[in-house]
């Protein structure tokens, strides 16, 4: 496994979703266009493993703070995501790493669902 499995402080169903995933990236003013390229082909690699929806979208407050979102349709599936990741995913992550400040800050958002919230009522 390449990616660290996701931080949870409760029980999430496999089938729960959709899972919005946020990362975090400070880059220095040099290193934007590099960065911007590398992106590009990063997420045509999130489609094909399952993304579904997402982008990257820079501060107008903060120079240099980026946010790649992705969706994907279940927490299963995400969870797969971090069992499947290629030495060419592996190869680009380590591209974006090397034009960024520090660690991307990651972040799993889960569909909120009534449902959900009611069943682990006892």
């Amino acid at each position: 496994m390449h990616w660290p499995p996701p931080i949870v402080t409760r029980e999430i169903e496999p089938d729960q979703g959709p899972v919005l995933i946020t990362i975090e990236y400070q880059v220095l003013p040099e290193n934007r266009a590099a960065f911007l390229s590398v992106m590009e082909k990063l997420a045509r690699e999130r489609k094909r493993d399952g993304a579904s929806a997402g982008g990257l979208f820079e501060d107008a407050a903060q120079p240099g703070r980026f946010m790649e979102t992705f969706l994907v349709d279940s927490w299963l599936e995400h969870l797969r995501q971090h069992q499947r990741v290629t030495n060419a995913d592996r190869s680009q992550e380590e591209n974006v790493l090397r034009l960024v400040q520090g660690t991307p800050r990651v972040t799993h958002l889960v569909a909120a669902s009534p449902e959900v919230a009611t069943a682990k009522k006892p």
